[in-house]
């Protein structure tokens, strides 16, 4: 599933309300619709409109949106399940993903791969779903080529974000997620960036961006069949309970998603 739909730059603001409505007017079932707009919701309350309702503009543009499809889960084993996206939007494929793993967490960890998932928007606030539900998570996915090597040639890798979500007694997971770019695609659809701007993000040590990044979409395509994008997602129980005195020790200091 490969999507170079071109979003409007003019400023998207729509309530919770007319969010669904819109969605709903694609073809989305209600349910479906909720979800989509949590997402983009969430987004825009978190600062990252790049991810938010902005969204459903370019959702609007795109020819091939099939709004009836649904994921499906294709292996299940104890330490590993494959999806296959199935046609739905990646979103929808990740809140299936989460919904089974909160409802028959692993014994002890499990791999879940994703073929043909995509958009997947904030992973993060997929991770952290996991956390909350009491579950360590760690998630990537893979995205159009759009990072080149610092030094130049051709775009080789996606910006390719890595989540990591570690949850808390004290109700307060621990959420990191970062894109290896220097910016989001969000970002150019926004209209506050130009695409040529996108590159490995750390200035003269962007080759560390870009290897992590390079790294990354080889693992996720080595585990997805198929030659579209897809998620990676490690889920654990936690066997100890480390953020509240990680907390105590930083003092000030602002952590990942606090």
């Amino acid at each position: 599933m490969r999507v170079e739909a071109a979003a409007s730059r003019r400023r998207c603001r729509l309530s919770p309300d007319e969010a669904r409505k819109r969605l709903a007017t694609l073809g989305f079932g209600a349910a479906d619709a909720e979800v989509l707009a949590a997402h983009f919701l969430a987004a825009e309350a978190s600062g990252r409109r790049g991810h938010g309702v902005r969204r459903i503009e370019w959702l609007e543009t795109w020819s091939e949106l099939q709004t009836d499809a649904q994921p499906r889960r294709v292996v299940s084993e104890p330490g590993y399940e494959r999806w296959d996206g199935n046609g739905a939007l990646g979103y929808l494929v990740l809140h299936a993903v989460c919904e089974a793993q909160l409802a028959s967490p692993p014994d002890h960890a499990r791999l879940v791969v994703c073929g043909e998932t995509f958009p997947t928007g904030m992973l993060g606030y997929w991770v952290r779903r996991l956390a909350d539900g009491g579950l360590v998570a760690a998630m990537t996915a893979t995205s159009p080529r759009r990072l080149a090597h610092p030094e130049g040639g051709p775009k080789l890798a996606g910006t390719n974000p890595l989540a990591i979500a570690v949850p808390s007694s004290d109700g307060r997971p621990l959420v990191a997620d970062v894109s290896m770019g220097n910016l989001t695609y969000g970002d150019v659809l926004a209209g506050r960036a130009n695409e040529d701007e996108l590159r490995p993000f750390g200035g003269e040590q962007a080759y560390k961006a870009f290897a992590l990044a390079v790294g990354l979409q080889l693992v996720v395509d080595a585990l997805t069949p198929g030659d579209g994008f897809g998620a990676v997602l490690l889920v654990a129980r936690p066997e100890a309970d480390p953020v509240p005195a990680f907390r105590e020790l930083a003092h000030d200091v602002r952590l990942p998603g606090g």
